[in-house]
C-alpha cells in the first residue's frame, strides 16, 4: 500500500512519511530512526549532529535572497506511540507501519499511525531535501521520547540551536494555531501484598472490558470516553460481599498519554454464587453499555470461565485497592477559568498491574497551572497511600504559557487567513504537552508558535491523517518559510 501512499499529493511530504513509517521508531527504542535521521541529513551533505541524548539537529542554510531573515527552527518528535487492537498480530520493534487509504484518510492497519508526530517530521525532511522551497537558514530540530517522558527535551543543553523562532509541527487541528501547552507529571502507586492459597470450593474467572475508543490522554480526556481501568473495577467493586470474588491477577491499559481500551482480570467466586455471579455481571455489562452507548459504541464485557488460579491477593489489600481506585480522580479535575473550553487540570489511570505479589498503578496528571497539577498529584498520591502503597511523583515537565504578543504570531495570522478565504484561525493552548515548554526553559528568548494538520484518534489504532488537510497545511509551511521577517 506504500506506493497508494506515495502517489498522494503533497508528494514531497507523503513520500518522506512513507520512508519513515518503514522505520520502527519505539519511545526509548530509537537508535534505528535516530541513524535513519543522521544519514538522512549526511546524504543530503548538510551539518548533521546527535548530541549526548539522541536528538538529532539538521543544519541548512538560507534559500537565495532570505540570507537577512531570522533563522528558524523547525521542530518535531521522531518517537510514536504504539498501540494495537487486540486481535492484530504486529511487532512495533521489527516491522513498519502499514498504511492504507480510506476516503479522505490515510491509516493504519490496526495500529497506530505514526502521523503523531511522523508529518511533522516528513515536513521537515521535505524542507531540507528540496532544492525549489524558499526559506531562511533552518535548524532541523528532531527530539526523541516525546511520547513517554520528553526526555530528549529535556536533555537539549542550551547554545546548540541558533535560530530566534521555532516552529513545532505537533498540533492536530488544521485550524489552530498553538500558543501554550500543559505539563505534566507521573504519579505512580505501588505496593506488595500476601498471595494466598486459593480456598476449596471457589471457581476461576476472566472479566474482559474490551472495544473501548482510546485515544490521546490530554486532547481527548474531556470527551467522556470510557476508562477500562475504572470500569473493570466497578465490575469488581463490592465482588467479594456479593460472591466471595477475589482476585487473582489484573492488567489494565497501556502507556500514560493513551486513553485505556482493554483490561483482563482473573478472579475467583464461590462456586455457589455461580449463576448469581453471572447475571448481575451481565446486568452491570449492560448498565455500562447503556451509560456509554452514544461514546463507546463497541464497549464489550466479557465474562467466561477459567481454570481456577492457585493464588489470589490478600483480602485486606484487595478491599483497599477497589475503594482506592474508586476513589482516584480520573477525567477533567479543572477546566480554564480565562481560557474557554481549555482542560486545565486532569488526571489519566493508565496502567494497572496485580500480579503475583505486586501492584503498580500509573497515572498522567496534566495541567497548564504547576500548582494545580500538584493539587491533583497530591489528592492522588493521598489516596493510594491510605490503602498502604507508596507514591512517586515523577517525569514533571512544565507547561508552555502562552504568549498572545508572540511576534510569529503575528505573521502567521493574516498567512492563515490569506490561504482561507478570510476564516480566522483558532489561536489557543491546548491541554497536550508540547515540548515547547521544556525547550522554553533552556531558550528562554525563542519566540514559539506549535501547528499540523488535521489527526485523529491519536494514541489509538483508530489514528488516521486527512489527506486534503495535509494539502491544506503544506500551503501553509510554505508561505510561513517565505515570509519569516527579517532580522
Amino acid at each position: 500500500m506504500s506506493s497508494e501512499i506515495r502517489a498522494l499529493e503533497p508528494k514531497q511530504l507523503w513520500n518522506k512519511f512513507a520512508d519513515l513509517n518503514a522505520v520502527p521508531r519505539p519511545s526509548k527504542k530509537e537508535e534505528r530512526v535516530i541513524q535513519f535521521m543522521k544519514d538522512f541529513g549526511e546524504n543530503l551533505g548538510l551539518e548533521t549532529l546527535v548530541d549526548e541524548v539522541g536528538n538529532v539537529i539538521i543544519r541548512k542554510p538560507a534559500s537565495k535572497g532570505m540570507e537577512d531573515r531570522k533563522a528558524i527552527v523547525l521542530q518535531s518528535h521522531l518517537d510514536m506511540v504504539h498501540q494495537k487492537n487486540n486481535d492484530t498480530v504486529f511487532n512495533f520493534d521489527e516491522q513498519g507501519i502499514e498504511m492504507f487509504i480510506e476516503g479522505d484518510w490515510v491509516k493504519a492497519k490496526g495500529t497506530t499511525l505514526g502521523a503523531d508526530n511522523g508529518l511533522g517530521v516528513a515536513t521537515i525532511m521535505a524542507v531540507l531535501e528540496s532544492d525549489t522551497i524558499v526559506h531562511p537558514t533552518l535548524e532541523a530540530l528532531f527530539t526523541i521520547d516525546e511520547e513517554t517522558g520528553m526526555t530528549g527535551a529535556q536533555g537539549l543543553k542550551g547554545g546548540i540551536l541558533k535560530g530566534e523562532i521555532l516552529l513545532n509541527l505537533d498540533t492536530e487541528e488544521d485550524d489552530e494555531i498553538g500558543v501554550g501547552c500543559a505539563g505534566g507529571v507521573d504519579v505512580t502507586a505501588t505496593r506488595e501484598y500476601n498471595e494466598e492459597e486459593t480456598p476449596e470450593f471457589k471457581i476461576g474467572y476472566t472479566v474482559t472490558v474490551k472495544g473501548l475508543q482510546g485515544g490521546h490522554s490530554g486532547m481527548q480526556i474531556h470527551e467522556g470516553l470510557g476508562n477500562a481501568n475504572k470500569l473493570m473495577n466497578r465490575l469488581l467493586f463490592d465482588g467479594f460481599e456479593n460472591y466471595g470474588l477475589r482476585i487473582s491477577e489484573i492488567n489494565g491499559g497501556s502507556l500514560r498519554n493513551a486513553i485505556p481500551r482493554e483490561s483482563n482480570a482473573v478472579v475467583v467466586i464461590d462456586a455457589i454464587h455461580e449463576a448469581l455471579f453471572e447475571a448481575e455481571m451481565k446486568t452491570k455489562a449492560d448498565e455500562l453499555r447503556f451509560e456509554f452507548k452514544t461514546m463507546e459504541p463497541d464497549l464489550e464485557v466479557v465474562i467466561s470461565k477459567t481454570e481456577t488460579p492457585e493464588k489470589i491477593m490478600d483480602l485486606g489489600v484487595q478491599e483497599g485497592l477497589t475503594r482506592a481506585l474508586y476513589a482516584a480522580h480520573n477525567g477533567v479535575y479543572r477546566m480554564s477559568p480565562d481560557i474557554e473550553g481549555l482542560v486545565e487540570t486532569s488526571n489519566n489511570i493508565a496502567r494497572v498491574i496485580i500480579k503475583e505479589g505486586a501492584v503498580k498503578i500509573g497515572c498522567l496528571t496534566r495541567s497548564s497551572v504547576d500548582s494545580t497539577k500538584q493539587d491533583l498529584a497530591n489528592m492522588l498520591r493521598a489516596t493510594f497511600e491510605l490503602t498502604g502503597c507508596e507514591v512517586e511523583l515523577s517525569g514533571d515537565y512544565p507547561g508552555w504559557a502562552p504568549n498572545m504578543d508572540s511576534a510569529i504570531l503575528k505573521v502567521l495570522v493574516p498567512i492563515y487567513e490569506g490561504l482561507n478565504n478570510g476564516e480566522k484561525p483558532h489561536v489557543a493552548a491546548c491541554h497536550a504537552g508540547l515540548e515547547c515548554g521544556i525547550l522554553g526553559t533552556n531558550y528562554p528568548e525563542m519566540d514559539m508558535i506549535s501547528f499540523g494538520p488535521n489527526i485523529k484518534g491519536a494514541h489509538s489504532p483508530d489514528e488516521r491523517a486527512q489527506i486534503s488537510s495535509a494539502q491544506k497545511y503544506w500551503k501553509f509551511v510554505l508561505e510561513i518559510l517565505k515570509n519569516i521577517p527579517k532580522a
